[in-house]
């Protein structure tokens, strides 16, 4: 198991329900893979450095856990389909 920090931009134009609803999948993804999330912190709306999917803002959300090394290409997989997410990186602290 390793430690990991996940950045996820999300769409700004979600309203709160739809925005918790994609965070908690997220964090459902990385239970399903056996790991655990430690800290959840929203950063909240920011503007972006250029334009994503015709947009200037975005929901940050910044997500520490421990996963699997193993498992990481099957969650980076899963977010890359979710719709709401416009960008996501994923970095070992």
């Amino acid at each position: 198991m390793r430690n990991y920090e996940l950045v996820c931009i999300i769409q700004p134009d979600l309203d709160e329900t739809a925005f918790k609803g994609a965070v908690e999948k997220i964090q459902g993804w990385v239970t399903e893979a056996g790991g655990t999330v430690e800290k959840v912190d929203v950063w909240g709306r920011r503007r972006l450095a250029y334009t994503i999917h015709k947009q200037r803002e975005g929901q940050y959300v910044l997500l520490n856990l421990t996963i699997d090394p193993k498992s990481t290409t099957d969650l980076e997989r899963n977010i890359r389909f979710l719709e709401p997410v416009m960008r996501h990186m994923l970095t070992v602290v």
